[in-house]
């Protein structure tokens, strides 16, 4: 096989994630080169994140890439990608998930022990997802929110400066970049309560359709079992109707006896109550159209 060409965002996750890959193509004897790509997302910096996620704004650039053919696989966050890839693209594989949960980073200051989250009273926590405004506001009605950008090592800076009293991203975006920490006090977010966005702690493998060979192969390198469940999580954001624009978080565990175990959580907005949902089923079948009723509250199941 050629020379595979990786297209990928720039920052020091995204590079991450494109060497990770590469190093997978490696390991199976396949030489490649990683070309970077500016999305939308990276350029829109006046937008938040609850404006531009999970609609294509850090993918479109990339898949444009390669239905052009300037590239051959491309490597999204999962969580970034949207439901329905376009015509002629096709996920391919998926990487081993990481830690899914969210981290709570916080000002030594800030930082009580004594309270809930470890915050002290009327906290101002930054992060512009809707799932995780709705999340630390039903947890903890009292504090602050206030919208944030950047890649992960421009909001630790942040928070570093004191336009913060805390932050909240992803866990695995923390441990994949190996970011600077020191004098932060952290907590890492039980998924089961502090939902995390479907996908997430996953690198997704997209290339083109009628690649057949590099479908293949990208295939062999992702876990089935993992499929599955990223499949109902998926599947419950694509039925609630997708994107960032609603606090919406899915995450799907498949135990050593074959259950999945899925929790969720949803509102119409941030500033509304958030609806959970715990369930439990012995297969894959109907289970995220399940959840997706329980959700919005569909009493005809």
């Amino acid at each position: 096989m050629a020379m595979i060409k990786i297209g990928t965002r720039g920052s020091k996750l995204a590079l991450w994630q494109a060497n990770y890959f590469a190093s997978l193509l490696q390991d199976n004897d396949m030489e490649s080169e990683i070309k970077i790509i500016k999305t939308k997302g990276d350029v829109a910096k006046n937008l938040s994140f609850d404006k531009i996620e999970g609609k294509g704004f850090f993918t479109k650039e990339i898949e444009d890439a390669l239905l052009n053919k300037t590239i051959d696989v491309a490597v999204h966050s999962l969580k970034d990608l949207p439901t329905q890839s376009p015509e002629g693209l096709v996920t391919a594989g998926l990487s081993d998930r990481a830690n899914p949960s969210d981290i709570l980073l916080i000002n030594p200051e800030s930082f009580e022990n004594d309270q809930p989250f470890k915050l002290r009273k009327n906290a101002v926590v930054g992060t512009s997802s809707q799932r995780r405004k709705g999340l630390i506001k039903y947890y903890r009605p009292d504090v602050g929110i206030k919208d944030i950008r950047g890649n992960v090592p421009t909001r630790i800076k942040k928070l570093r400066e004191k336009e913060f009293d805390a932050i909240i991203i992803a866990r695995a975006g923390v441990d994949r970049i190996d970011a600077d920490l020191t004098k932060l006090e952290t907590l890492t977010l039980n998924p089961r309560e502090f939902v995390p966005a479907p996908g997430q702690g996953i690198v997704a493998f997209q290339t083109r359709e009628e690649n057949i060979e590099l479908r293949k192969t990208l295939g062999k390198l992702t876990d089935k079992k993992l499929i599955e469940t990223t499949n109902v999580e998926r599947r419950i954001l694509q039925q609630m109707g997708g994107g960032c624009h609603m606090p919406l978080g899915a995450y799907c565990v498949k135990d050593n006896n074959g259950y999945l175990h899925v929790w969720a959580c949803f509102a119409e907005d941030w500033k509304h109550p958030l609806r959970f949902v715990q369930y439990s089923a012995s297969t894959d079948h109907e289970l995220a159209e399940t959840i997706v009723k329980k959700l919005k509250n569909d009493t005809t199941i």
